[in-house]
């Protein structure tokens, strides 16, 4: 079979995106070089760094908003596929996951909502339409376990405090913290933020959970429901 000819394999050793990663580090290689790494090959007519530069290209070679592409808008490049744009995916959440860990790692305790609002914004910043998440903790206010709830569109998502209660106990917590991101950039709870945190209060009491805060982050910060004296 002819080779291709804009294959990596022609290019020099030293050219070659995994050889320079392995003859010298992570850092000495280009974005495009490491995104390559994962696209793993081009196609007949352009190399992987190719399709890695098309895939930046559009996002302004921001890798912040590298983040937030979804898997249907990196597959519109001819070339990345299901498998390249998951390999993608996967490769940005578990980045995402390590800074979330590096904000706050699960052996401390909570102490107060701007610690949390930055464990948040690791987890919550890439995405573009409104999510609804839940922080378990235990005795000491220590993190058990995250979880997205509810996901909605970009003005709004529903939770179900059956759910949220049912999950708890599951996950044997002694107290919540609920959150949600504002992907419109206010940092002003709706009328069904408040109604939905007074909800979940009133049923927290039947099973003698904390309902520690409600945590609202966005681009231009976060609002806590403890601050603010409505809990």
């Amino acid at each position: 079979m002819q080779e291709r000819k804009y294959s990596i394999k022609n290019w020099a050793k030293d050219d070659r995106p995994r050889e320079k990663l392995l003859s010298k580090n992570p850092m000495s290689l280009s974005d495009s070089e490491l995104l390559a790494i994962l696209i793993n090959h081009g196609t007949r007519d352009r190399s992987a760094v190719d399709l890695a530069k098309e895939v930046l290209g559009m996002v302004g070679n921001d890798l912040q908003d590298l983040g937030r592409l979804t898997l249907k808008e990196l597959m519109k490049i001819k070339g990345i596929g299901p498998t390249k744009a998951i390999t993608i995916a996967a490769a940005l959440e578990l980045g995402r996951r390590r800074q979330a860990r590096l904000s706050y790692p699960s052996k401390i305790s909570v102490k107060s909502s701007g610690e949390v609002a930055s464990y948040l914004h690791a987890i919550l910043r890439d995405y573009t339409h409104e999510v609804f998440a839940v922080l378990f903790l235990n005795r000491a206010n220590k993190i058990r376990h995250f979880e997205i709830i509810s996901q909605g569109g970009i003005t709004g998502t529903v939770a179900d405090p059956r759910v949220i209660l049912k999950k708890a106990l599951e996950q044997e917590a002694t107290a919540m913290i609920l959150c949600h991101n504002h992907p419109s950039g206010s940092l002003r709870p709706s009328q069904a933020d408040e109604d939905l945190t007074g909800k979940i209060r009133e049923a927290c009491r039947y099973f003698d959970i904390r309902l520690l805060d409600h945590i609202i982050v966005s681009e231009e910060g976060h609002y806590s429901f403890a601050d603010e004296g409505l809990l």
